[in-house]
């Protein structure tokens, strides 16, 4: 039977109620059971307050399909009361992502779901953190990791962006491009298009520049670096092609052309992503020891606590979990 584990993320967020909705659709198809790292007692209130009358047991090594059990790793409940952002909320994100990625690593849980965390609340709380994918792949030892954004629209459709570059300043994108880098990320893409069961793994690869530099005329990224490393992934036998100027691109990936893209930043990649699929999008980071995805949406303190979160992406999250956990 697979174990999922999920990772609660920031408690003044929306994290703690997507998890809840999720799980009370999840408790129907029972092939699945589910360890929820997080506070037990902040759960249970909400579960009440939400009226989904889960039965949220206490995690004691097993998990039966379609059960929800709660793991509590930190020495004393979280204060009842907590202002958004708030410090203690943020390492308690911090501690629980850990937890469930040592379980992972030590075989317990089958994949990870982490609720979204506040990356400017963790970093105030005197913690070094440039965001869940970079600290997991540390965590785990991973070098070779990499972004995939994930998403379908209301026909069924399908964007697959992996990003050669994530949580960096957009001024520092180009000295982040390295060869081995963008090359890195087109492996990992069309592996990923393998594990998901796709019938092909075509993958074209963005330029940096507009309409990909004019041969040099606005930029010489896509000559020095991107084309090379096209070339170095078409010569180990993948079907890539590039770099194409990526204002044309994503509307040939989005009608079926291409299987995943290759982006060289984080917004160049999600604009199209969350416009396609806003609702369903989840994040997947390609390369680590262990399956980790993540609904694609923020803490969202705008709607927290209202009970009127969409638990769209997080049920996305969790079904892609499954699935990745049963075929790998």
């Amino acid at each position: 039977m697979t174990t999922i584990g999920i990772s609660l993320g920031d408690v003044t967020g929306i994290g703690p109620e997507v998890t809840l909705k999720a799980l009370a659709l999840e408790r129907e198809r029972r092939d699945a059971g589910f360890v929820i790292l997080g506070d037990g007692k902040h759960l249970r209130a909400l579960n009440q307050s939400l009226g989904l009358n889960l039965a949220l047991k206490d995690y004691a090594g097993s998990v039966a399909p379609g059960e929800a059990a709660i793991c509590e790793t930190l020495p004393k409940p979280l204060p009842e009361k907590l202002e958004q952002g708030a410090s203690e909320a943020a390492l308690a994100a911090v501690s629980w992502l850990r937890e469930g990625a040592n379980r992972c690593l030590n075989g317990e849980l089958a994949a990870m779901v982490t609720a979204p965390v506040n990356k400017e609340s963790i970093v105030r709380a005197r913690q070094r953190f440039v965001g869940q994918t970079e600290f997991l792949s540390e965590l785990a030892g991973a070098k070779r990791t990499a972004m995939m954004l994930l998403g379908e629209d209301d026909r069924g459709r399908w964007l697959r962006v992996a990003l050669a570059t994530t949580h960096v300043p957009l001024k520092s994108v180009s000295e982040q491009l390295t060869k081995e880098k963008i090359v890195l990320t087109i492996e990992l893409a069309a592996e990923a298009c393998g594990k998901l069961g796709l019938a092909r793994a075509r993958v074209a690869v963005c330029g940096l520049n507009p309409h990909a530099g004019e041969g040099g005329q606005m930029g010489n990224e896509e000559i020095t670096t991107i084309g090379p490393a096209v070339e170095v992934a078409r010569q180990k036998g993948l079907d890539v092609s590039g770099p194409h100027s990526a204002d044309a691109l994503f509307y040939y990936a989005y009608r079926g052309d291409y299987d995943a893209v290759v982006a060289m930043y984080h917004d160049q990649g999600l604009v199209p992503l969350k416009m396609v699929g806003f609702e369903k999008g989840v994040n997947w980071t390609l390369g680590l020891p262990f399956i980790r995805t993540s609904p694609d949406h923020g803490t969202a303190y705008d709607i927290a606590g209202q009970g009127k979160a969409n638990p769209s992406s997080m049920v996305a999250a969790i079904g892609l979990a499954k699935q990745l956990a049963v075929h790998i």
